[in-house]
């Protein structure tokens, strides 16, 4: 019996150990099932294929403004300056009147020029009725033909003085003329320099400058083309893929500094290529017009300056922000068929209304990851979803320089 009762317990404590094995292993089964179903479902990524359209490259270039006509106004004849007729920093008209100065010195010289001419015209009519009489005396022998000879003389002496008494005269008229001072072109003018009651110096003695106007509308922007540039044009233009600059008003698109809108805010044409390379910066000095009817624009500024680089071409345009930087590479992340995630290296062109153009990398039918990038992983699977939208509406447009790009 003894013996029957210590089997027993043998057995029981050696069964235990086998039952905390089998509770422990269903522990973990149920774990195991429990954490498959919690999984959670590949990330969504929003996906586009790359929109393909007509593009034109253009070269930026930095150029500052200038003004077609500038102006320098200066007294032409001295005196006292009377008043100032214009407000400063003011639009003003071609034959505006801008200052008075005194007039009276020059009246005067202009009163005594006009009787000297009458007493020239005066001596002139003696001189023609002796000369008359002479001839007629001649005839009969009365008067000698030296006598006709000096009277003709005479006359002529008398017309001469007549001229200068004429031009005496009209000079001084002028000078009455020039104590108006006239704007020459319509354009801003600057503020005022002299102020009434000083004394100005006219062109004989220097003159005065008493201000300056600037033409506004139409504007030029200067700017400078580097040698590369003007080869790879001249290339072009040789090819036949891109009229020249000289013979033809290319069209140039102007950005203002500081603005930020997608598009350029001015548009213009070439006016001048310049006839040789500046030697010491190896760059040839270009010249656009552009209008500037809401006068916005002022001789000084910069801008950038935007020029047609080459001949239309089909390309592969993609939202930029769908462009990483994988160190020295550009990548951008592809979703294949069975919906993995590849990062696929490319080479980018210039940006186009918000689109970069791909110009390697990219085949039309790829997906590309346009938002969700940073749900995304190499290799691991995604759910894609098609954009609600095209890539682009816009139909055709001429693409903007890559930002960095050596124009």
């Amino acid at each position: 019996m003894a013996q029957a009762t210590g089997l027993k317990r043998r057995a029981s404590r050696g069964l235990a150990p086998l039952g905390l094995l089998f509770a422990l292993a269903l522990a973990g089964c149920e774990d195991k099932a429990q954490s498959q179903a919690a999984a959670p479902p590949p990330p969504p990524v929003t996906v586009a294929q790359p929109a393909k359209r007509t593009v034109t490259d253009w070269d930026e270039f930095t150029g500052r403004f200038e003004a077609i006509e500038e102006v320098q106004v200066r007294a032409r004849v001295g005196g006292f300056v009377e008043s100032v007729q214009f407000r400063d920093g003011a639009i003003v008209h071609a034959g505006d009147l801008l200052y008075v100065i005194d007039s009276r010195p020059f009246e005067a010289v202009a009163l005594q020029a006009n009787g000297q001419l009458s007493d020239a015209r005066a001596k002139a009519e003696l001189a023609k009725r002796e000369l008359d009489r002479a001839l007629v005396l001649n005839q009969t022998n009365a008067v000698s033909d030296s006598i006709v000879d000096q009277r003709r003389q005479t006359l002529q002496a008398a017309h001469a003085s007549e001229m200068q008494a004429e031009g005496a005269l009209k000079a001084a008229q002028l000078n009455i003329e020039f104590t108006h001072v006239m704007a020459p072109i319509t354009g801003r003018v600057s503020r005022h320099l002299v102020t009434p009651g000083n004394l100005v110096q006219g062109a004989e003695g220097g003159a005065t400058l008493l201000t300056s106007i600037v033409s506004l509308d139409p504007i030029y922007i200067y700017f400078d083309v580097d040698e590369a540039t003007y080869l790879k044009n001249n290339k072009l233009w040789f090819e036949g893929r891109r009229p020249s600059s000289r013979d033809t008003p290319n069209p140039v698109q102007v950005m203002l500094s500081g603005e930020t809108k997608p598009s350029p805010s001015h548009d213009g044409k070439m006016d001048f290529l310049d006839n040789r390379l500046d030697v010491s910066t190896a760059t040839l000095r270009s010249r656009a017009v552009i209008p500037n009817t809401d006068l916005s624009i002022l001789p000084g500024q910069f801008g950038r300056v935007r020029l047609i680089g080459s001949a239309p071409y089909e390309a592969l345009l993609i939202p930029d922000t769908a462009v990483a930087t994988d160190q020295s590479r550009k990548i951008v992340f592809v979703v294949k068929d069975d919906n993995t995630v590849e990062a696929r290296a490319v080479t980018l062109g210039p940006l186009d209304d918000g689109l970069r153009v791909i110009r390697e990398g990219l085949k039309a039918e790829d997906h590309v990851i346009v938002d969700g990038l940073q749900r995304a992983r190499v290799g691991a699977k995604v759910t894609p979803q098609m954009a609600q939208a095209p890539a682009s509406t816009k139909p055709a447009a001429d693409a903007k320089p890559a930002a960095g790009a050596k124009p």
